[in-house]
């Protein structure tokens, strides 16, 4: 990895380009083959875990036919930068929009996704006309590593959770020259922008998310009493998710440390950490592996490009302690009352996510949603998955604010 320096007024942004040298992938496809496999599941489903046949195909594809230098060029032929903030180099691909008056938009992605997972999205946010939308819907669009994902530094100290990061971002758009601006997440992103939205931040507008982070604390607590048939159906699911789907979470909430090893040492353990997730994504993931059938943008290809770039960085074990990080944050706030989100907020539910989320819930969570809307196709990776319909959500949220 290289980056030339350049000074700005604001402070200094260094270009950034990919160059992994052979050695390093010659060594991934050396510890694929050489993996120690476990006997199959003795269940039909994924209640044990990752199906060996879906990660066995996985893993045949890195070998046989995956090429980490078309991800390298994809991404080497985007403006990819470097810049330190509060001790840390954080990595950003930057795309301006070719039309005036663009919206400034910075996007955080989550876990285990990384900028991979938004990079369909920069067509149809940045030049709205070439994908069938309004010039007037344009924005400029800004796509950090979170510290510790990617080619973001590694934090060496304790601190970076969402609220950090969210600091962080405002001063990375007001180094950008960017005085107003609006902020999207999901996953681990929807924490980040969530925290922005409460931090009274100078330049920030509004917010959109995709998953709703307040639910995450206390799901009852924004239900009606007796809850809603919507509200009992997301309860349920929520229940589901904690009952059978958390193991990953608590995990990294709480020994990222230890996972860590399996996740540095073995790509192929990387891979099964990774996508065993929630159970629709998993579900789509396994299926293009092992029928062929990609959904959406959850292509092959993509979700082998987003397990090499966290092997090729080595930052399995520094993702997973944003976990931690996060709890630790929580902890602290025990007690007291949250801060209100001040800026106009935009939510989109996508069915496939781990729980449907009720407009109620948005209204009671946020003080002034200006906007909601439930899609009909699309899940937990929403920009990955379905990119030209995350753009359209974004670009209808946020058009009030412009």
């Amino acid at each position: 990895m290289s980056d030339t320096t350049a000074a700005s007024a604001q402070g200094t942004v260094r270009a950034f380009r990919i160059d992994v040298p052979q050695g390093e992938i010659d060594e991934l496809r050396r510890r694929i083959d050489a993996t120690r496999w476990p006997t199959k599941e003795l269940v039909s489903d994924r209640s044990q875990g990752v199906q060996l046949a879906a990660l066995q195909n996985l893993a045949r594809y890195w070998t046989a036919e995956y090429d980490w230098r078309q991800c390298e060029a994809r991404l080497n032929a985007l403006p990819q930068y470097k810049t330190e903030i509060d001790g840390l180099d954080i990595h950003f691909i930057h795309v301006e929009s070719p039309h005036e008056n663009a919206l400034p938009l910075i996007v955080t992605h989550g876990w285990p996704g990384s900028v991979v997972e938004l990079l369909e999205t920069i067509g149809p946010l940045t030049d709205p006309t070439a994908h069938g939308g309004r010039a007037e819907d344009a924005f400029h669009l800004v796509l950090p590593s979170i510290p510790g994902y990617g080619f973001s530094d590694e934090p060496t100290e304790l601190g970076w959770g969402p609220i950090r990061i969210g600091r962080a971002w405002d001063e990375l758009m007001r180094r950008l020259g960017y005085t107003a601006y609006v902020a999207q997440g999901g996953d681990v992103g929807s924490q980040v922008t969530d925290a922005m939205g409460r931090l009274a931040l100078d330049g920030l507008i509004g917010i959109h998310t995709n998953l709703l982070t307040p639910a995450l604390g206390d799901a009852e607590a924004l239900s009606e009493s007796p809850p809603s048939t919507e509200e009992r159906a997301a309860l349920d699911q929520l229940a589901e998710f904690h009952a059978t789907g958390t193991g990953y979470f608590v995990e990294q909430a709480t020994r990222p440390e230890t996972i860590g090893y399996a996740l540095l040492d073995s790509p192929v353990a990387l891979a099964a950490w990774m996508i065993d997730h929630d159970t629709d994504s998993y579900q789509k993931i396994a299926r293009a592996f092992v029928e062929g059938q990609p959904s959406g943008n959850l292509t092959q290809e993509h979700i082998v490009d987003n397990i090499t770039l966290y092997w090729l960085t080595g930052t399995g074990a520094s993702a997973a302690r944003s976990y931690w990080e996060e709890g630790q944050e929580n902890a602290r706030a025990v007690g007291q009352t949250p801060t209100p989100v001040s800026v106009p907020v935009g939510f989109t539910t996508f069915p496939g996510e781990i729980w449907r989320t009720p407009r109620s819930w948005v209204e009671k969570a946020y003080p002034n949603v200006i906007y909601f809307h439930e899609v009909d196709k699309g899940g937990h990776f929403a920009a990955w998955e379905e990119p030209g319909l995350f753009s359209e959500e974004l670009r209808a949220a946020f058009r009030p604010l412009r």
